[in-house]
């Protein structure tokens, strides 16, 4: 054939190629995957909320980074780790996404690790909180935003931990439960553990956990606190058995909105947050508050505010790499990253990928103007404070 046939065809060639290797390379996919369904739904649609609203701002209304567009793909894992694995395989090697963000519920999470090992890509965990995420079951693709059990932990140690305390603690038998305790009981320096409780994860009748945290309690000198690590439900319930009666009080960490209705039982109940709208004074809570108000006519929650940090660490990420999405240049770069949330600043520690982060110590208040118990903020307590261990073989 001809020279100058062959290089027509070439060029012909071409044409019909690049169209589409442009539109895929002026595309950054990304795959959320979380609890549209299941136990955990309420807190995976804010954390979708918080993503979206956080690309937007991020990207100052674009939804572009580097010149290219950001395109998101949603999946339901039904809190299900078989389904969690599979979609996150199917993200990758069907959808061809360059990176994942999620999911909510810690089984699901861990399900999900080896697959972005397999396929050699970021999975960016938020708001899945279990220690072993950035612990034992770790790999290099591994990254998070959420806080992990030994944060939540540590922090409402620091709020409970003094002399002459006496703590119980209730949890549900998971990843999520046993590692927020593990976490708790290290942490705890000066007061005194003398029991713990694990009951099922879908647990409503409190009785018997109850009974068996009273009886460890009862009739012992000081102060006397049962607390509860629980995720979606009511433990509170266990408030009915007469706890006063024991002199028994109750603390746990931060929820959602909703949670927190029961929470105006307890005025002056301690713990530790991972956030409260009212907490953080910062530009980036001000814009998340402002239009999260403005759309929804409510304020942003818990896990709200968790997506929209997920989305700051994804696009100041790629703003660095210059829309590389290379495993390794995001590896490289994400490693000791600072970046805007919320929160005010995180900072992914280059050892394990976990966001340190800013936690909240509360008061319970009781204010007629809102549904829930108001968490008053005691005091900020900053990363720096929180000795939070590495706990990964790398």
């Amino acid at each position: 054939m001809h020279r100058r046939t062959l290089i027509a065809l070439a060029a012909l060639a071409t044409a019909f190629v690049s169209p589409l290797a442009l539109s895929q390379a002026k595309e950054i996919k990304i795959a959320h995957i979380y609890s549209k369904t299941g136990p955990l739904e309420a807190y995976g649609k804010q954390t979708a909320t918080g993503f979206m609203m956080g690309l937007d701002y991020a990207t100052g209304g674009t939804m572009m980074v580097a010149g290219k567009k950001i395109v998101v793909i949603e999946k339901d894992d039904q809190g299900k780790p078989d389904q969690g694995k599979s979609l996150l395989a199917a993200a990758y090697g069907d959808d061809k996404v360059d990176l994942a963000v999620g999911p909510t519920a810690s089984p699901v999470a861990l399900a999900m690790l080896p697959v972005a090992e397999e396929y050699k890509k970021i999975l960016l965990v938020e708001p899945a909180v279990a220690d072993s995420i950035t612990g034992d079951k770790w790999n290099k693709y591994i990254f998070r935003t959420g806080r992990n059990s030994s944060q939540d932990a540590i922090s409402n140690a620091v709020a409970l931990d003094k002399e002459g305390v006496t703590i119980a603690t209730m949890a549900q038998d998971s990843a999520f439960g046993r590692d927020g305790v593990k976490a708790f009981k290290e942490a705890i320096k000066k007061g005194k553990l003398v029991h713990e409780e694990y009951l099922p994860p879908a647990t409503t009748d409190f009785t018997a956990g109850g009974q068996r945290l009273i009886d460890k309690l009862k009739g012992l000198p000081g102060r006397k606190v049962i607390f509860i690590i629980w995720a979606g439900g009511n433990p509170f319930k266990i408030a009915d058995m007469d706890l006063k009666r024991h002199g028994i009080e109750i603390a746990t960490g931060g929820n959602i909105l909703p949670a927190m209705v029961a929470y105006k039982q307890f005025p002056g109940m301690e713990g530790a947050a991972y956030y409260y709208f009212g907490m953080p004074k910062n530009p980036v809570n001000d814009a998340m508050v402002a239009q999260h108000y403005k759309q929804f006519k409510a304020p942003p929650d818990f896990f709200t505010a968790g997506g929209f940090s997920a989305a700051m660490a994804v696009v100041t990420a790629l703003k660095n790499s210059k829309g590389d999405t290379n495993a390794n240049t995001l590896i490289k770069t994400m490693e000791g990253m600072s970046f805007d949330t919320p929160k005010g600043k995180m900072n992914f520690r280059k050892e394990d990928h976990q966001a340190m982060q800013s936690m909240y110590h509360f008061k319970i208040k009781v204010d007629p103007a809102f549904a829930w118990g108001v968490p008053e903020l005691v005091r900020e307590i900053k990363p720096e404070e929180m000795n939070v261990p590495i706990r990964n073989k790398r």
